[in-house]
């Protein structure tokens, strides 16, 4: 594991751009910057323009390591290139901005109140193909839609196995079960999640350190005993569907925890706009968001 990435991501101050929309959710972030469905014909096309989008912001003069910490990207961003770099080395070594892969396969169905991953077979061939190309840490998602304490305890588990079997291929897992913000329990599903990470946080070696990305819970503080753990490097939080006004509102009342958002980070982004336009409306919302990860 690369020590000076290490230390930028436990210690520096920024936050972690999520950059790995997939699937079902690509269509949906292009036309928020303005690509109809109608401007591809395929998937092939409609990737390309997605990259074209991941390329156009992390090769802006307005995004670099003074303010971004890391960047999650996609698995099929990790195999193309920024600027002519393959992506993991150009964020890196011209941006000072430590690369993660999403690794997760996508939901299975609903049971328990939860949405635990779908199997990951090819997940070790995927783990030494990061390695292989510079990635730091890796970014895997589930989703928990009530305070079901059988559902939440499987989807914890379940993280946490995969976890350590990303830290075996020399690895930074980020640990994502995300709280869905409409459950009507959100409160109680939370503490529920916070009492289940812990229990399994404090069966983890000295040597085994995790990430984690969570919801920003209802209750302001509630993860900092999560922070503190000697087992956590950082916390980071989701926009989870809040817009990034509220999105930062909420995170600056969480000290300790910094955004690692997605669509509240490309909010107002157009493929309209001028080169000028676009850096611009981007270095405000890498402000504000940098902003409210270091209060």
């Amino acid at each position: 594991m690369n020590q000076d990435q290490l230390k930028k991501v436990a210690s520096g101050q920024g936050f972690v751009a999520a950059l790995d929309q997939s699937g079902g959710s690509t269509p949906k972030a292009l036309k928020l910057y303005g690509v109809e469905e109608s401007a591809y014909a395929n998937e092939a096309q409609m990737y390309d323009l997605v990259h074209a989008m991941r390329n156009r912001i992390v090769t802006s003069p307005s995004f670099g390591g003074n303010r971004v910490l890391g960047a999650i990207l996609f698995e099929m961003t990790m195999d193309r290139q920024f600027d002519g770099q393959d992506a993991a080395q150009y964020l890196w070594n011209t941006k000072q901005v430590v690369p993660f892969l999403k690794v997760d396969k996508g939901l299975a169905d609903e049971k328990d109140g939860v949405q635990l991953m779908k199997p990951m077979p090819e997940l070790d061939a995927l783990l030494n193909r990061a390695v292989a190309k510079g990635i730091f840490g890796t970014k895997m998602r589930s989703v928990i839609n009530s305070a079901n304490p059988a559902g939440i305890d499987a989807v914890v588990a379940q993280q946490f196995e995969v976890g350590k079997q990303i830290l075996a291929a020399g690895l930074m897992p980020i640990i994502e079960p995300e709280v869905n913000i409409k459950a009507t329990d959100k409160k109680e599903a939370e503490a529920l999640l916070k009492a289940a990470i812990l229990k399994q946080l404090d069966a983890l070696g000295a040597d085994q350190k995790v990430m984690l990305k969570l919801t920003i819970p209802t209750e302001a503080g509630l993860y900092t005993e999560l922070v503190k753990h000697p087992n956590v490097v950082r916390v980071v939080a989701l926009s989870g569907g809040y817009n990034r006004d509220d999105s930062n509102a909420l995170l600056a009342k969480n000290p300790g925890v910094i955004a690692s958002f997605s669509r509240a980070l490309t909010e107002g982004l157009s493929a309209q706009q001028s080169d000028a336009e676009f850096n611009g409306v981007l270095d405000k919302a890498i402000e504000s968001i940098y902003q409210a990860s270091n209060t």
